[in-house]
């Protein structure tokens, strides 16, 4: 399977899109001015307590309170807040925890006022992202991710990801792992590890050890509330859980973005360095691409596949339900034989919904009837290996006796929306427009004006790709036209995203012409 990673930057942020075998399943966006993400690791005071809820609100410097449950605290709570405190206050030295001696472990069935005190401060992990009226949820049970392992501060646990197959291959990185790891740190080996060396393994960790030692430097100097280390940005963090040998392509179209990505793949894989690759074409670099067509038509509340089947996606209070329609299909003979497949190539394309709109919580999934066993069973088979994908933790029920599919996914972040459709331009949803014949007339006039202007530099006119044919259309083309009668090129760009009858000067690459 190929994998390509195309990335956007824009003023407002990055956008990635994740193409396996050119076809789109992830679509990550970060905001310049997003300032809590998922792995962030800070130092809050303790806002209140509620012990009806058996959790507390913490002041993280965020506009809402952040929610920190006493599930989340995790059995070494009273270790870390001893560590916390004396880094704090003086007492403790070294971001080393060979001396460190735990305190004893809080009960899964204690209550919150009992094991937390509003006169400290707290050390907390974001676990989820703000989502709708809600704060971050919080965890005090601290992990730093890398490429091949994590690594869990007070915890003597090593684990290796399931997902590796090979018992002799899981031993293998156990024992390396047990013969690595610090003294009260634990670890986690992740499915990248797989077959690395000891070398690569033991340089990754000496990295997230200094990743700790920089969270305790901060805590001696900080003044809660505060964040003390920062997870990756976007693009790092997506190349660090998903870079495989299958990544035969990364595309970035800002050259800024580009050298910081090459320089972290000359860090974490330097024989990867060259399927790096910088856009500068004419056109939007999603558009060139093909993702912002296939945006367009994966998004919204119908996803049609190539059969002419569909599913229509619903979104409630408490959970997605997700109905699969045959379309035309039922005309063929076998009614069994065709709803299975029908239903086989939907759940296809509900594992790559789910992942790309990084839909969470409870997904109930209404296949059509199917009364063969064997059918319903090989269904449910088949969701578990499309979902395999899916780095998210989830749980696949099988069907019901109602032919009902449950889902439960992990949500950390807000869902991925994209509003497909498109509020007309001219008549702002009257229904009525001005004659599409008076557009070039429109464009020509506010042509003779920028003309005047007398801008500098290379003048390029963006609009709707229809329009830029019609513009172009001929040896005499329109543009041609202008060339003579202004003595000056205008490069024609044509952008997806435009309505049929917007149209916009630039001059260079970035800076628009504003004529209102």
């Amino acid at each position: 399977m190929e994998k390509e990673l195309i990335i956007n930057a824009t003023p407002t942020g990055v956008e990635m899109a994740l193409l396996e075998n050119d076809k789109l399943v992830e679509l990550h966006h970060q905001r310049t001015n997003n300032n809590f993400t998922v792995g962030d690791i800070l130092i809050g005071k303790i806002r209140k307590q509620m012990p009806g809820l058996n959790a507390a609100f913490i002041d993280i410097g965020h506009r809402k309170d952040a929610f920190l449950h006493y599930t989340d605290l995790g059995p070494k709570l009273r270790s870390l807040q001893k560590w916390t405190n004396g880094v704090m206050n003086g007492s403790i030295h070294t971001h080393k925890l060979d001396n460190f001696k735990y305190e004893e472990e809080i009960v899964k069935t204690g209550k919150i006022d009992q094991v937390l005190n509003k006169r400290y401060p707290v050390l907390v992990q974001i676990l989820k992202e703000p989502i709708s009226t809600k704060g971050p949820r919080l965890s005090c049970e601290l992990n730093l991710p890398g490429r091949y392992m994590v690594l869990t501060p007070f915890s003597d646990i090593v684990t290796v990801s399931k997902k590796i197959a090979s018992n002799e291959e899981r031993k293998r990185l156990h024992t390396l792992a047990e013969s690595i790891r610090p003294k009260n740190f634990g670890l986690i080996m992740r499915t990248a590890a797989e077959g690395k060396k000891v070398q690569e393994l033991h340089e990754e960790l000496v990295h997230l050890v200094g990743r700790w030692e920089e969270i305790f430097r901060q805590l001696k100097t900080v003044v809660p509330p505060a964040k003390l280390l920062s997870e990756l940005d976007k693009p790092a963090s997506v190349l660090r859980d998903l870079l495989t040998d299958s990544f035969s392509r990364i595309v970035v179209n800002e050259k800024d973005l580009h050298a910081d990505i090459k320089s972290y793949l000359q860090t974490i894989s330097p024989d990867q360095v060259g399927i790096l690759q910088f856009y500068s074409g004419s056109k939007p670099v999603f558009d060139a691409f093909s993702i912002t067509r296939q945006i367009k038509a994966s998004f919204g509340k119908t996803a049609t596949m190539a059969s002419g089947a569909y599913v229509v996606i619903e979104k409630t209070e408490a959970m997605h339900v997700i109905d699969v329609n045959s379309g035309h299909k039922m005309t063929s003979g076998d009614v069994d034989q065709t709803i299975f497949k029908v239903n086989l190539e939907a759940a296809e394309e509900i594992a790559r919904q789910i992942r790309l709109r990084d839909i969470g919580g409870l997904i109930i999934v209404d296949f059509i009837d199917m009364k063969n066993a064997d059918h319903k069973r090989q269904l449910a088979k088949a969701m578990e290996e499309y979902m395999r994908k899916d780095r998210s933790q989830h749980t696949i029920l099988p069907l019901s006796k109602f032919g009902l599919m449950q889902i439960t996914r992990e949500r950390a972040r807000p869902e991925v929306a994209v509003d497909t459709a498109e509020l007309c331009p001219s008549c702002g949803g009257t229904g009525k427009v001005n004659s599409t014949l008076l557009l070039t007339d429109d464009i020509e006039r506010d042509l003779e004006f920028v003309m005047q202007s007398r801008p500098k530099g290379d003048l390029s006119l963006r609009v709707h790709p229809y329009v830029e044919a019609y513009l172009r259309k001929g040896i005499n083309s329109i543009r041609m036209q202008w060339f003579w009668k202004y003595n000056k090129w205008v490069r024609i760009v044509p952008h997806s995203d435009y309505p049929l009858l917007e149209y916009r000067f630039f001059v260079g690459n970035d800076d628009e012409i504003r004529l209102n």
